[in-house]
């Protein structure tokens, strides 16, 4: 509830860091629970649950947002759930997808907060100010508009094979409920 005005508050670099680094920490760990033990369907359950309600809340939230920074914190939430789709299966499949979507999020997440200062000395703070962006920074314009269609999982976008190795993955575990869950909120998110 409060990473969107973390997101806002705190220096671009900071939001950046704290974007990244605890999402390939806590999957590090979680791979290793999953590689090195195992657990039960119980718990397989409440993962998926939690990995439901964060790609919900993640696509829902976004969309009353006005600033350029709030939404990638929403996004952020969002693709904590896509990641822990991977996690949440158990399975080789599942751990794999899951290092490709940390990676992905990773680069597009440094990719985004790398342009986010450019928008600020341009003026830009609000998503309206984005319209005129083309005309003063076409490069940046360009560049930060296929990074948020990845986020989105637009084809051929790095962002989309991410999502469909997450969702084929769930889909290999018997999770049919949760992959297509998560194509409706990436859609929403878009």
């Amino acid at each position: 509830m409060r990473a969107p005005d973390i997101y806002e508050g705190s220096p671009t670099p900071v939001t950046a860091f704290l974007s990244i680094a605890p999402k390939i920490s806590i999957s590090a760990n979680m791979s290793r629970v999953s590689i090195y033990g195992s657990y039960g369907a119980t718990l397989q359950q409440i993962f998926f649950f939690c990995s439901i309600a964060s790609m919900i809340l993640g696509a829902l939230a976004a969309m009353a947002q006005t600033k350029v920074k709030r939404p990638l914190a929403h996004s952020s939430i969002g693709h904590v759930g896509y990641i822990r789709t991977g996690f949440s299966c158990g399975t080789i499949e599942g751990i794999q997808s899951l290092l490709i979507g940390i990676f992905i999020y990773a680069s597009m997440t440094i990719d985004a907060f790398a342009i986010v200062p450019a928008l600020r000395q341009t003026r830009v703070k609000y998503i309206a100010d984005l319209g005129a962006l083309a005309k003063t920074n076409p490069i940046s314009a360009i560049t930060f508009s296929i990074t948020m269609f990845s986020y989105a999982g637009i084809p051929p976008l790095a962002g989309f094979r991410s999502k469909f190795y997450l969702f084929f993955a769930a889909l290999g575990c018997g999770a049919y409920f949760l992959a297509p869950v998560g194509v409706v909120t990436s859609v929403i998110g878009r």
